[in-house]
């Protein structure tokens, strides 16, 4: 019985998170990472201080680790703005904006789940339906260590992250007029 009860819930569960990602805008931010491994989680900490404002110009989604389950809700996009570590030669803590269209265009190393992103846009491209794609890449210097703490240099570029975002849907919205 126990069995049916649990399929039961992850029914319930799965029908919620479709009714609650019908898209609203056509942008949605993005937020990639694993918030259990410190600085990795940082996309993730970027949408959740944009919920916390209340912010709605823009689609939000804890996206964790990637794959290839976000491949049907990023194609309900026009643009998809993605936010995450990557593992660079900048400071930890630099914010900047990429605008990837192939696996190839991402920093050489975009945190621990690396392959699945990229190859989720290789199959958006393929699939013939890609987005317009910005990608907020935050540098961090480690991710391998477990926890929920962020460094210091993370804890302050979170608020330029969310209003690089906010810049980017800005202008997305605008150019959408023209």
């Amino acid at each position: 019985m126990q069995g049916g009860v649990t399929r039961s819930l992850l029914l319930i569960k799965i029908f919620k998170i479709d009714i609650l990602t019908t898209p609203q805008n056509t942008i949605l931010v993005l937020g990639i990472g694993n918030i259990l491994m410190n600085d990795e989680g940082v996309g993730i900490h970027v949408v959740s201080q944009l919920e916390k404002e209340g912010f709605t110009r823009a689609d939000l989604m804890d996206g964790g680790t990637g794959g290839f389950h976000l491949l049907g809700f990023i194609q309900s996009y026009k643009t998809v703005i993605m936010v995450d570590a990557a593992l660079d030669d900048f400071p930890a803590g630099h914010v900047r904006v990429l605008r990837p269209r192939y696996a190839k265009d991402f920093p050489k190393q975009l945190s621990a789940h690396e392959v699945g992103l990229k190859d989720l846009l290789d199959a958006a491209f393929l699939l013939g339906n890609m987005p317009e794609i910005h990608l907020v890449a935050v540098s961090v210097k480690d991710f391998q260590d477990m926890g929920m703490e962020l460094t210091p240099e993370i804890e302050k570029a979170i608020p330029v992250a969310v209003k690089t975002v906010k810049e980017l849907v800005i202008s997305t919205s605008l150019n959408d007029l023209d």
